[in-house]
C-alpha cells in the first residue's frame, strides 16, 4: 500500500512538473517554481528527485512510458479512422488525468524553444496517427496538430472546471472532427446552426 501511495505521489510531482517544463521550457523553470507546484518545499522535493536535471529525465521518461503504452494499444490498427479515433480516446483520457504529460509530449508543436528531445516527441505523434514524417502530406501534418492543439485546451479547461467526464466525448469528436471525419451525426447538427 504505502509503494502505491509513493507511485501516485510520484506521478502527480512528475506530472506538474512536466507541465511546467512544457509551458517554460527547462532552462526558465525553477527548482522553486517546480517544488511550488507539486505542494511541497524545495528540501522535499529533493527528496524524491536530487536535482531540476533529473526530474526532467524522470518527466520524460515517465511521458515515454505512457506514450509506449498507448502505441502498444494501436499496434493491431491499421491507419484509418479506428486507429484515428482510438488514438484520440487514449490521448484524451491521458490528457484528462496527466495533463502535463501531454502537454510535454506536444512542446514538440507548439514550442519555438523546444530542445532536441521533441524530435521523439514528434515521431511518436507522428505514430500514434500514422502521419509520415517527412511531411509530405501537409494537410494531414496540419490536422493532426490542429486536433492536438484543440486537445490540450479542451482538456485543460475540462481540469480546470472539474469536467472531465462531461467533456470527454465532446473533446474527442471535436478532436475527430479536426482530423476531418466526418461523424454521422455532424450533418444534421450542423444544418441546425444559424448563418452569421
Amino acid at each position: 500500500m504505502a509503494r502505491r501511495f509513493r507511485q501516485q505521489v510520484d506521478d502527480e510531482i512528475l506530472d506538474r512538473a512536466a507541465a511546467l517544463f512544457a509551458q517554460h521550457g527547462f532552462a526558465q523553470t525553477s527548482l522553486k517554481s517546480l517544488a511550488d507546484a507539486a505542494g511541497l518545499s524545495k528540501a522535499g522535493l529533493l527528496h524524491h528527485y536530487p536535482s531540476k536535471e533529473a526530474l526532467f529525465e524522470a518527466a520524460q521518461e515517465a511521458g515515454r512510458e505512457r506514450g509506449r503504452l498507448l502505441l502498444d494499444q494501436l499496434n493491431d490498427l491499421p491507419p484509418g479512422q479506428e486507429r484515428d479515433r482510438r488514438a484520440l480516446e487514449l490521448l484524451t483520457d491521458l490528457a484528462l488525468d496527466r495533463p502535463g504529460w501531454v502537454a510535454l509530449a506536444f512542446r514538440s508543436f507548439t514550442a519555438a524553444d523546444a530542445d532536441d528531445t521533441t524530435d521523439e516527441q514528434f515521431l511518436f505523434v507522428s505514430e500514434m496517427f500514422a502521419v509520415d514524417p517527412t511531411g509530405s502530406e501537409p494537410e494531414r501534418l496540419v490536422r493532426v496538430a490542429g486536433a492536438l492543439s484543440a486537445m490540450a485546451v479542451l482538456s485543460l479547461a475540462a481540469n480546470r472546471k472539474g469536467e472531465k467526464t462531461t467533456w470527454r466525448p465532446h473533446i474527442i469528436a471535436t478532436c475527430f472532427d479536426a482530423l476531418g471525419h466526418r461523424r454521422p451525426d455532424a450533418s444534421s447538427s450542423r444544418s441546425h446552426q444559424v448563418e452569421a
